[in-house]
């Protein structure tokens, strides 16, 4: 019996050290109290004219000062780092986003210790979850990452999902508003900051979601299905997931409070055209309600056919029964003749690029779920890419994917954009983002207040273990 209790204290041991997180220290690339960065191409977030030959002189993990070379004065006592043939950006403020990853068909695994890193790596220093099946430990990962315990973004936790009647045994099924209201009440003191409300929600228990979030000043985020965008938007809800994919407003006979089948709901989106008044309708009703939009491609993109296949450095991270089920399950869309996500991606694209160009605030995120293959960090980068396929400018896209999250979030006048007096949150590419459009793929590092994180350095610690740690 000794010995039993010896080796199982033992394994008990091994587990704990496998899940210490690294001193960040391991990962830092760049810091210190005073630093000039010299010779950059700057996009500062805004969404305004390119920087060229800029400088921006950090201190104390503040921007002192940003512009183009002349016009900024160096400190003597500055580090001087010649940053020539480099460009920067703001970090990414991503607004869906999981610790946790599909592991099996409707399963997923927790992975603490790998994606916050991920996160990082791929320029991301401000995250939302947009949802939680685990949110003790995410709001203990984010007071870590906040105390400087372990490499990470900032992270507004949401609550668990909040759904109704739901097939997913993880979700808490409400049932009623009363047991609403007692859920938001209860996570706000246990320190979520924010709520997601899910598919089986019916309109009073959303109400009383989005109530009782508002009375605390939080905010609530969905992805509905038995309640409508247009009801959810006179609810008062503040914003919505999956751009216009998760909308039931144009199915046929829809019945209310109750969530049509999926195949009618994508079957809507087939036969709406790109231009139809009632969508154009519907984008118009959540701008006036000032409703946000958090849109999601990459994890469309995966069910769509003709669609490129996962970096394979993102690839070389997953242990190998992830890697070969998505890879399996991505070879047999490809193969499909007639796939419906195929024809509705497109169509999504231009919505939110209707969206946008209505006066409505689109937002970024990634959704690291479906059947795989939304890596964080690899994914980051790759949102971006698909806003610019959607017709977005690059200044635009990386605007939606930057200052936008942090407008919805409250903490624009802190992070975002590239401006005297903010946090120094921004990532350096490797080459020019106005001249090269895969330039946005070669982050050299990521600073976070300041503390530039070695993008490589980050990965090389992950690799083969995304899906065990």
């Amino acid at each position: 019996m000794t010995r039993t209790w010896a080796l199982l204290a033992l394994l008990a041991s091994l587990d704990a050290a496998a899940q210490a997180p690294a001193p960040k220290e391991t990962f830092v690339a760049l810091e210190g109290p005073l630093l000039a960065l010299t010779h950059l191409e700057v996009f500062d977030g805004t969404g305004g004219p390119v920087i060229r030959d800029a400088t921006i002189v950090i201190r104390d993990g503040r921007i002192q000062a940003i512009g183009a070379g002349a016009a900024v004065k160096v400190p003597a006592d500055a580090k001087v780092v010649d940053l020539a043939g480099h460009s920067v950006s703001p970090g990414f403020v991503m607004l869906h986003e999981h610790m946790f990853y599909p592991v099996a068909p409707g399963s997923y695994g927790a992975l603490y210790e790998s994606f916050p890193k991920l996160y990082l790596a791929g320029g991301a220093t401000t995250v939302r979850t947009g949802g939680s099946m685990s949110p003790y430990a995410d709001i203990n990962i984010a007071h870590e990452i906040a105390e400087g315990k372990r490499p990470g973004p900032d992270m507004d936790v949401t609550a668990p999902f909040l759904d109704g009647p739901s097939p997913f045994l993880q979700d808490f099924r409400i049932r009623n508003p009363e047991q609403a209201r007692e859920m938001v009440r209860y996570w706000a003191s246990a320190g979520a900051t924010s709520y997601k409300g899910y598919m089986g929600l019916n309109r009073a228990q959303l109400g009383a979601i989005v109530d009782e979030a508002h009375k605390g000043k939080r905010k609530v985020t969905a992805h509905l299905c038995a309640v409508t965008y247009r009801e959810a938007a006179d609810l008062g809800i503040d914003n919505l997931e999956h751009g216009f994919l998760a909308s039931t407003d144009f199915v046929a006979d829809k019945k209310i409070d109750e969530c049509p089948n999926p195949l009618a709901a994508r079957g809507s989106f087939d036969t709406l055209a790109v231009d139809d008044p009632k969508m154009k309708a519907l984008q118009r009703h959540l701008i006036e309600r000032k409703v946000a939009l958090t849109s999601t491609l990459t994890v469309f993109e995966t069910f769509a056919s003709g669609r490129p296949i996962a970096p394979p450095e993102a690839l070389d991270l997953l242990v190998p029964q992830l890697r070969e089920s998505y890879v399996a399950r991505w070879s047999q869309i490809q193969a499909m003749k007639d796939n419906v996500w195929t024809r509705i991606l497109p169509k999504e694209m231009a919505w939110e690029k209707q969206f946008v160009e209505a006066g409505g605030l689109l937002v970024a995120g990634t959704d690291p779920t479906g059947y795989g293959g939304v890596i964080p960090g690899y994914s980051n980068v790759r949102q971006v890419e698909l806003l610019e396929e959607a017709g977005f400018p690059r200044a635009q896209a990386l605007r939606i994917s930057t200052l936008n999250g942090a407008i919805y979030l409250g903490r624009d006048k802190d992070v975002g954009s590239l401006a005297e007096g903010k946090r120094a949150d921004l990532v350096l590419y490797k080459g020019s983002l106005s001249s090269d459009p895969l330039a946005l793929r070669q982050i050299v590092w990521t600073m976070k207040a300041g503390t530039a994180y070695e993008s490589k350095k980050l990965l090389a610690s992950l690799k083969g273990k995304v899906g065990f740690q």
